[in-house]
């Protein structure tokens, strides 16, 4: 069993940045999958990035060039670094670990997930 405890959310103007972390505990989760997804209310959780235990990464086109997803398996987090942020980047953001070891995006290939964190842009 994982525990995720998203931290690092919060108000932000349009054109900021902010960073979310991921802390993991009841294991390690070095050899997972680790994604981000987010949710507006009314509307279905959607993947925002997820990184590989070797590295490899994906994204979202609508957030490529401006988020990085990165982990510190010596901590057992992961962090998303948001730039240029835009209004509608506001949501609820969830922290999601995948034991089977692929690079996916689909919901139903996550096992564990935190309690989600709000971020707000504002204009």
């Amino acid at each position: 069993q994982v525990q995720l405890v998203e931290s690092g959310g919060g108000l932000v103007q349009a054109g900021g940045s902010l960073r979310l972390s991921c802390a993991a505990s009841g294991r390690t989760v070095s050899a997972d999958t680790m994604a981000w997804f987010r949710q507006t209310p009314g509307k279905e959780r959607q993947f925002v990035a997820a990184i590989h235990w070797r590295g490899i990464t994906d994204y979202a086109d609508s957030v490529k060039g401006r988020f990085t997803v990165s982990r510190d398996n010596a901590k057992n987090t992961v962090n998303l670094q948001m730039n240029s942020l835009k209004l509608e980047d506001t949501a609820v953001y969830f922290c999601a670990s995948s034991p089977w070891g692929a690079l996916v995006r689909g919901r139903n290939e996550y096992a564990f997930w935190g309690q989600g964190i709000q971020v707000t842009v504002s204009s």
